[in-house]
């Protein structure tokens, strides 16, 4: 039975869906040696390459559904290669064999946080797609004086440049209105437009300071994991976010507690490397 093509190159690891359609336009995909086309349907026992590589194309009962949470902190790009040499939130992910990471969304730069990863790139599709309204929480601290008046409006909604866009929650966390300008707030979006929670502040004339994201769906970022850490998904878990956008549920799970380091450990580990990277970088700026 044959399938879209990028269906199956999600389904296999090889990217969302929506970068698997931008490397078939450029031309950078063929099938069989052809040059594939947008909405091309292959077998399973087509021959295809990305950029020149064959690829392995895994008929569904041989895909183990994988997902990782990300701590990632402030300064790192959220890109595979940066061309100013900057460090990425892949160059401290794990190897994977026969397939590569799709990052579910995406952070700007200077906001830290929860950030997943799946090999499953139909599954980092749906999660991303606004029809879905999945929950993501920011904890925010802005600069500047915020008035009851102004989180009406944000919860109301508000028109940025892209569309109208609203905070479903907002909640007050830290600071009052006599403790100066500085207020940590916790907020949740039911989408992932680019740097929105910012435009939506600034849009009321404050100035977002900190922003980290805590939690997507129902995952929360895990007390403990380090900035720079990754941690692997339960199955429980992976199961409730294929739940949550229509998928079957995966049935096997790559984790082998055998042979899986205790996160104790790995997080110490990720702790340490962490501060050597600080001191490095603080060694660098003195000279």
């Amino acid at each position: 039975m044959s399938e879209k093509l990028q269906k199956v190159l999600a389904r296999s690891g090889h990217g969302s869906r929506r970068e698997l359609e931008t490397m078939i336009a450029a031309g950078r995909i063929s099938v069989n040696g052809q040059i594939a086309t947008l909405g091309e349907r292959i077998d399973g026992d087509a021959k295809v390459r990305i950029d020149g590589r064959e690829v392995a194309i895994k008929p569904p009962e041989d895909v183990v559904c994988r997902v990782l949470m990300y701590h990632k902190p402030e300064g790192e790009m959220c890109t595979r290669k940066d061309p100013e040499g900057r460090p990425t939130v892949y160059d401290r992910l794990p190897r994977v064999q026969g397939a590569r990471w799709v990052a579910v969304g995406r952070l700007d730069v200077n906001t830290s946080g929860l950030l997943l990863f799946t090999t499953d790139g139909e599954l980092a599709n749906r999660l991303m797609h606004p029809g879905h309204q999945i929950e993501r929480e920011y904890a925010v601290r802005v600069f500047g004086e915020v008035t009851d008046a102004m989180l009406r409006k944000l919860m109301k909604g508000v028109q940025l440049e892209d569309g109208p866009a609203a905070f479903k929650e907002v909640k007050r966390t830290g600071g009052t209105h006599s403790e100066g300008m500085n207020q940590w707030f916790r907020v949740v979006l039911t989408e992932g437009r680019n740097r929105e929670v910012r435009r939506l502040w600034e849009s009321q004339g404050v100035t977002v300071s900190r922003l980290m994201r805590v939690r997507y769906g129902n995952i929360q970022l895990e007390q403990g994991l380090p900035q720079s850490g990754w941690g692997e998904l339960s199955l429980n878990q992976i199961n409730y976010l294929r739940e949550l956008v229509g998928l079957k549920p995966e049935e096997r799970t790559f984790i082998d507690p055998r042979k899986q380091e205790s996160r104790q450990k790995r997080y110490a580990r990720a702790r340490r490397n962490q501060a050597k990277r600080l001191q490095n970088a603080k060694q660098r700026t003195r000279k």
